[in-house]
């Protein structure tokens, strides 16, 4: 049963609808343009960048379902203004299971709400 944003399971327990919203780009212009263009366009939360490896970058943003939806299109539709900007891969999780909270980091934690924060990019996994 859904209740605007809060979901009642079939346990009884009562939790948030979330989404994960994740763009793979190629580069850090594309990936600072994408991450750009979602915090702009809707109430997400953006959690963060995983750098996988020869300037592979994926975005991870968090948010409401209908939200993360409406931020990863006007992120897709960002790319095309940088100059080679190159989409390698999208995707959005309605919903994602409890496990991937610790599992990945897109947990909500103090350091996500740190809005003024220098962004540093990880190694890449290869180094």
């Amino acid at each position: 049963m859904l209740i605007t944003n809060v979901c009642l399971c079939v346990c009884g327990c009562v939790t948030m609808t979330f989404a994960l919203g994740m763009i793979e780009v190629y580069g850090v212009p594309t990936a600072v343009e994408v991450a750009d263009a979602m915090c702009k366009a809707a109430r997400i939360t953006f959690v963060g960048y995983e750098n996988t490896d020869l300037g592979r970058i994926t975005v991870l943003i968090r948010g409401d379902v209908g939200e993360v939806n409406v931020a990863v299109k006007a992120g897709l539709e960002s790319i095309s203004r940088v100059n080679g900007g190159e989409l390698l891969s999208h995707h959005i999780i309605a919903r994602p299971h409890e496990n991937l909270e610790y599992a990945l980091p897109i947990h909500n934690s103090a350091s996500i709400q740190n809005f003024g924060a220098d962004i540093r990019f990880p190694p890449p996994l290869s180094a």
